[in-house]
Formats: structure tokens, C-alpha cells, sequence
């Protein structure tokens, strides 16, 4: 049976919302995942995805007991969407910019602690930012580092927060600081009453260790390429709950673990040879598309850190 093409015509804003659902359902997955990041029921989601289709007059996924994928058609209606969005934002952007007042979002996006260290300035560059743009709509959230990029490279972030661990084309990087991370083990592992001339790289290389669970840079996979890594944990929160365990020794930055290390919980491992260097970078997306909010927020952080 062949299917009648009917045009679509306008779209506002109810299609709009639509398929930002149709979106976000596609980048969580499916539907159950994307009932908490959307905040409404699967059924409600349901609702909206047949909706479009009926709209679009288009199957754009399956869903059953296979579990959730796009459709071809799907596919192309969700990169148009992509494109859609993008366009729409460039477009706030540029009216934005032609009004002498400040306006509009600023969404700001976090990996891990890096939002309350000092060396950030995060805090009193919000400060600043805001008494100059009080009728701004700031949004800040936690993600992975990956998540992150993908936020900034689709304009869903405008100011992203990460440690450098690859450069990417169509991206702005700006150093805020740099950590130094150690190797540490806590009480009770094999590893904490041992002198520093008893400390062999095969001992250490040996002993269970917990790492982030992405592609680093060289220098960190210089280390842990030898090691014995047996957990997982991306957050510094989780991977030093891992380390105070005893049973795990990981890397951790040294102001973050300074604590620990001063209450004789840490001890930090062959520290001469096991660190590297981490650059904890603000990203943005590299756009002729003029963003007033983001370059004044820019500016305002520079000023400050």
C-alpha cells in the first residue's frame, strides 16, 4: 500500500515541543529513560511521539519488546531537528543581541567538583555576570565530560566545564587552571605502611586500581596502561569512596584528596613518579552566530579567574 505524502505546512510552536520530545527521547535512548529528564510519563511521551507522526505523516521509531530504534525516516527527522533547534537558537541569539538589555539563558554545564573550586571563580563570576544581566535565566547542571561536548556542540549548553582530555573541531577552549593528581592509597590497602624504598613498580602495577572509565590523554594512560584496573567510578566523589575502601588505589587531584591526605585517610604513592598534569578547561562552540549572553559571561569569568 502506498502512503499519500500530505505537506506539512507551518510549523509552531506545539510541533516545536514535539519534536524537541521526539529529541530527547532518541538521545535518552527510549522512553523510560527519558521520562525523568523530560519529567512526564512514559505515556504522556507516547502521546507525543504518535501525535508527530500522525503530524508528519511518518513512522519515526519502533518500540516494543526489542527495545527502542529510529526508523530511516526517523533518522532524517531527527538530524532536521538538530538543525531546526540550532537554527532557532542562533536566531534568540541574534535578537538578543540587538537589544541593549540582557536577556535570554545562560546554561552552563559542569563536570564533576569543578564549580565550587576556588580556582574556578565560578561563584563570584556568576556574581558579576548577574549584576550586569539580573533579567538572564541562568541554568547550571552536572554531566560527563562527553555529555558535556555534545551539550556545547549542539548549542543545548552554551558554556561547558571539563578537564582537557582531547581537542574537538568547531571548539573554543579556555584554561582556567591546572590540577596535579597523585596516586593514592588508603588505610588498611597493602600499599600504605610500605616505605617509599619498599614501593615497586611491580607492587603498585599490581594492586587493584580504580580509574575513570574514558579515553584520556597520554598522560594519564602512560600510568594507567601498567595498572591493574579493576573498577570504574567517574566522579572524584565515587572513585575516592572506592579508594577509601582500601581494596582500590586510584588518582585523584591533590587539592581534592588534601583533606583526606591531612587526616591520614590518603597516602599518597610513589609521588615523584606516579602524577600528571590535568588542564580544567571552559569550552564553548566555535559560531559566527552572534550570543551576547555567553561572550558577556565569558568575559565576566576571564576578569576573574
Amino acid at each position: 500500500m502506498t502512503r499519500i505524502s500530505i505537506p506539512m505546512g507551518q510549523i509552531g510552536d506545539y510541533e516545536i515541543k514535539q519534536l524537541k520530545i521526539f529529541k530527547t527521547v532518541v538521545d535518552c535512548g527510549g522512553f523510560s529513560a527519558a521520562e525523568t529528564e523530560l519529567n512526564i510519563s512514559r505515556s504522556t511521551i507516547s502521546i507525543h511521539i504518535s501525535n508527530l507522526e500522525s503530524r508528519l505523516n511518518l513512522s519515526l521509531c519502533r518500540r516494543g519488546r526489542a527495545g527502542f530504534s529510529m526508523t530511516n525516516e526517523g533518522a532524517v527527522v531527527y538530524d532536521a531537528t538538530i538543525k531546526l533547534l540550532g537554527e532557532l537558537e542562533d536566531f534568540r541569539s541574534t535578537i538578543n543581541s540587538l537589544d541593549t538589555s540582557m536577556t535570554g539563558k545562560l546554561n552552563l554545564v559542569f563536570s564533576d567538583a569543578i564549580s565550587l573550586d576556588n580556582r574556578a571563580a565560578i561563584p563570584r563570576a556568576i556574581e558579576r555576570f548577574s549584576q550586569h544581566a539580573s533579567e538572564v535565566h541562568i541554568t547550571a547542571e552536572v554531566a560527563r565530560m562527553t555529555e558535556i561536548e555534545r551539550m556545547v556542540m549542539n548549542e543545548e549548553a552554551d558554556v561547558g566545564f571539563i578537564p582537557y582530555h582531547r581537542s574537538l573541531d568547531g571548539m573554543n577552549y579556555k584554561r582556567l587552571y591546572t590540577d596535579i593528581c597523585y596516586l593514592y592509597c588508603s588505610e588498611g590497602n597493602a600499599l600504605f605502611s610500605l616505605d617509599s624504598n619498599e614501593l615497586t613498580d611491580e607492587l603498585i602495577n599490581t594492586t587493584p586500581a580504580v580509574h575513570a572509565g574514558f579515553k584520556a590523554h597520554d598522560n594519564i594512560n602512560i600510568h594507567l596502561a601498567r595498572m591493574n584496573q579493576k573498577a570504574t567510578a567517574y566522579s572524584y566523589e565515587s572513585r575516592l569512596s572506592l579508594i577509601l575502601s582500601s581494596k582500590f588505589i586510584g588518582f585523584l587531584p591533590e587539592h581534592y584528596a588534601r583533606t583526606y591526605l591531612d587526616s591520614g585517610q590518603l597516602k599518597a604513592i610513589d609521588q615523584s613518579n606516579k602524577y600528571y598534569k590535568l588542564d580544567i578547561m571552559a569550552i564553548t562552540r566555535n559560531t559566527s552566530a552572534i550570543n551576547k549572553v555567553r561572550d558577556r559571561f565569558m568575559q565576566v569569568l576571564q576578569s576573574v579567574c
